[in-house]
């Protein structure tokens, strides 16, 4: 799954592909590069993001979505019901749900869905996050809300466990050390650990750096936490380096 940000704010590439045109172009490189999904999202949901409007995000994210369905399958990240309509509309057949709460919207729609857990919401969710035993909890609350899912009608589910939404790096550590108990329960599993802080943290900590590595540098983190991922069973693994990601997963099918 290629990242397609439509945003000024995400926390790696904001504002690089916030143009419309700019952002057709960049999602049909990634296509070439590889991606079998493009997921177009008008929200950044890094820690402390502010909420878009409705009408803003779906100025951001309807044409692109119609630039690019004819050329390969869209998905459209979004937590706004009305969004997920008008991109499915425009050509999405995917759901990439950060809210977990648009089964009913994607059984309607007749598209699949993916259950992403966030505790809280991105203006708090790294706000002293807490779990008794956060392996347990995360997969059940996927469970409950895929099995939902199913009974609403959904017929394409899939579940994701969240990296870095309403975790600390321990928890995000748990959660990949343990993406078997996630994997077993039956559902196609997404993990998106692209860039994230954690890897800023530990390839830092490597390094004997005492700040964060920034985003545009973490490739090593992304790359070798989505060779973990495809490893242990995840189905597909949501990446801002396509090429990179796609010639890892070559490398690990053979």
């Amino acid at each position: 799954m290629g990242i397609v940000n439509v945003t000024p704010d995400s926390f790696s590439d904001g504002g690089r592909f916030f143009d419309t045109t700019a952002a057709v172009a960049h999602g049909l490189q990634l296509l070439e590069e590889g991606a079998d999904v493009l997921d177009v999202g008008g929200e950044s949901t890094r820690p402390r993001a502010t909420p878009v409007p409705v009408d803003e995000e779906l100025r951001r994210v309807v044409p692109v979505v119609e630039g690019l369905a004819g050329h390969g399958r869209v998905s459209v990240d979004t937590r706004t019901e009305a969004v997920a309509r008008a991109a499915v509309d425009a050509g999405a057949t995917l759901i990439n749900d950060v809210s977990a709460s648009l089964a009913p919207v994607a059984a309607e729609l007749g598209v699949g869905w993916v259950a992403v857990h966030m505790q809280g919401d991105p203006t708090t969710m790294q706000v002293d996050p807490h779990y008794d035993d956060v392996v347990a909890e995360v997969c059940t609350f996927l469970d409950q809300r895929a099995e939902q899912a199913r009974a609403d009608g959904v017929e394409e589910i899939w579940v994701d466990p969240g990296i870095g939404f309403g975790k600390t790096l321990e928890h995000n550590l748990a959660l990949l050390g343990h993406l078997d108990d996630l994997v077993a329960l039956g559902w196609p599993v997404l993990v998106g650990t692209s860039r994230k802080a954690t890897f800023g943290r530990l390839l830092a900590d490597s390094d004997g750096l005492t700040e964060p590595v920034a985003p545009d540098d973490r490739l090593a983190g992304s790359i070798a936490s989505e060779v973990w991922a495809m490893h242990h069973g995840a189905a597909m693994v949501r990446a801002h380096d396509v090429r990179a990601a796609v010639q890892a997963a070559r490398v690990v099918a053979a």
